[in-house]
Formats: C-alpha cells, sequence, structure tokens
C-alpha cells in the first residue's frame, strides 16, 4: 500500500498531477482546494495517498495532511459515497470545514459540495458525528507527522539518476487554528464533557472564533456548554 509520495511534480491536469519519484511516475488525483495548493510544474511536492483498487480499476489520491486523508477514508466508509464525492466535499469544505459540519450536523454544508444530495450529505453526517472528534484531535500533530514514521515512503532501491535528486520539502509549520482546536477538545475532555458534546462546542467557537488560541477557544466553548437557564 503507497502511504505517502514525496517527489517531483512533472505535470498538472485539472484534477490529477504526475509525481516523479526518483524516475518512477505515480499519476495522483486531489481536489480542487489541493490542487490550487500545490507548487509549480519542476518543485519538489509530498502528498499523503490512499490507494482504490478493483479489478477494472488502480488509482492514487492524495492529500495534504492526514487530517484530510483520514476524512477521505470515513467519508468513502459512507454508503454512496465514491472517491469522486469525498474529493468534491473535502474541495469544497477542506478539512477543518468537514470537522466542523459534520460535528455541528450541519448537513446543508456539506450538500453544499458538487454532486451531493440532501439525502447523502443528511447520511453523512449521520453516519460520522461520532467519528469527528478523534479526526479533530489530529490537528495538532500533522505537521509533526510529515516527518513521522510509520509512511510508506515510495522511493526505488536502485534510483534512476541520482544525481537528480528531488529536493525535499520545506517543513510545513503546524495549523494554528488545527492545533488551537484539538487542544480545546483535549480539555474538555479532561473536564469530563463526551467527545460528541465537545467536539460540537469546539467546532461552533471556532467558526465563530476563527483567531482565537486555545485558551479562548476553550473559554467559548465551555459557555457554549454552559447549562441554559
Amino acid at each position: 500500500m503507497i502511504g505517502k509520495l514525496t517527489g517531483r511534480l512533472e505535470y498538472r491536469s485539472s484534477d490529477h498531477v504526475l509525481i516523479d519519484v526518483r524516475g518512477v511516475g505515480y499519476i495522483v488525483y486531489c481536489s480542487e482546494r489541493t490542487m490550487a495548493a500545490l507548487p509549480g510544474v519542476g518543485e519538489a511536492v509530498a502528498l499523503y495517498t490512499d490507494m482504490v483498487v478493483r479489478e477494472d480499476l488502480m488509482q492514487l489520491y492524495g492529500f495534504p495532511s492526514l487530517v484530510e486523508k483520514e476524512w477521505h477514508r470515513l467519508l468513502t466508509s459512507v454508503q454512496g459515497v465514491g472517491a469522486k464525492v469525498s474529493l468534491a466535499i473535502l474541495g469544497a469544505l477542506g478539512p477543518d470545514g468537514v470537522s466542523r459540519a459534520i460535528a455541528l450536523g450541519d448537513w446543508a454544508a456539506v450538500k453544499a459540495a458538487k454532486g451531493v444530495g440532501p439525502k447523502t450529505a443528511q447520511r453523512i453526517v449521520l453516519d460520522l458525528k461520532d467519528k469527528a472528534p478523534g479526526v479533530m484531535a489530529m490537528g495538532g500533530t500533522v505537521a509533526d507527522a510529515m516527518d513521522g514514521p510509520g509512511l510508506d515512503v515510495v522511493e526505488p532501491a536502485d534510483p534512476v539518476e541520482p544525481a537528480k535528486k528531488p529536493r525535499k520539502a520545506p517543513p510545513k509549520k503546524p495549523s494554528g487554528a488545527a492545533a488551537a482546536s484539538a487542544g480545546a477538545l483535549s480539555a474538555l475532555g479532561n473536564l469530563g464533557y463526551g467527545p460528541s458534546d465537545a467536539a460540537a462546542a469546539v467546532a461552533e467557537a471556532a467558526a465563530t472564533y476563527p483567531e482565537a488560541n486555545e485558551a479562548e477557544l476553550i473559554r467559548a466553548a465551555l459557555r457554549l456548554l454552559a447549562p441554559k437557564g
């Protein structure tokens, strides 16, 4: 199973790219959002990947973070949601938007993605709502995981042109918003709040205060969780 590719961007189309990994080219399909964020042709690139293998098909799908890859895996586990629909949802909302929509039960936001009907959107929210806290908790460790063990980096043992190794992509800085949400979610869990309630409160607080740090998110989420009346 191919879990990550690191190489040089050889070619880009509207929905896929060709990545040269030491002389071996891999075609990787990506969401519109990911395509827009990729570097130019000839530059170094690294993507986490998910491989789909069927009798009549073998395709790779690429993601810039482990959170996005995990949401893709969960989205495609829902009945009626294939890779194309998953990429449309991630392209429209981004991984943070998907986390927020599902944690809040906002199926209308999911329905805004191209090719997603109301029944499918409602099924996604219903099936994955309990999974949102776990994915949101990954937010603080995504950047560190970029260099972590346990991922299959496809690099042939005998590189075709060793003198032309692709330059290593610079490490990405941790996402402040994702890290703050993950930290707030952990803090609320330590205070005894249930994962679903905590995730919904953090998602709503993050949507209301997008620039909030972890402490501010915790305070805002606690206000939302406080008994009314």
